[in-house]
């Protein structure tokens, strides 16, 4: 925005072009943003977000426990952390719908940052996390 010199990221130019072919940032991106924020906000089936919250959450934690099996290289960090990141997700929607009380809501924070940190000890048993290491 700096750079552009604008103060509004819907103003940005997003195809670099001028005059009658210019496209900003908001002609891309305004519609979906107002649609999908009236979706989090108040549309959005908080009974089915509980369950893909919960669904997420098994399914990274049985991921991690396949993905060891053999004990050697982590095999499943991947798909285990795509898991995690859905339901870090479903949470977040949740909490924007205003369903979670502040008891419930350190609890699904702790559960994603469980997973996370899981995830993080796995990669590290994976051939690019040793790599790293």
């Amino acid at each position: 925005m700096y750079v552009q010199g604008v103060d509004n990221v819907y103003d940005l130019n997003f195809n670099g072009r001028e005059g009658d072919e210019r496209v900003t940032y908001g002609d891309v991106f305004l519609q979906a943003e107002q649609e999908y924020s009236r979706h989090n906000f108040e549309y959005a089936n908080t009974e089915m977000l509980e369950q893909h919250f919960k669904d997420a959450q098994a399914e990274c934690a049985s991921l991690l426990e396949k993905g060891a099996a053999d004990g050697d290289l982590h095999k499943c960090v991947l798909p285990a952390y795509d898991q995690c990141i859905k339901a870090s997700h479903a949470f977040n929607l949740l909490d924007a719908r205003g369903v979670i009380s502040v008891t419930e809501r350190q609890k699904y924070i702790l559960s994603v940052r469980e997973l996370a940190k899981a995830c993080g000890e796995a990669f590290v048993r994976t051939e690019a996390g040793g790599a790293v290491a």
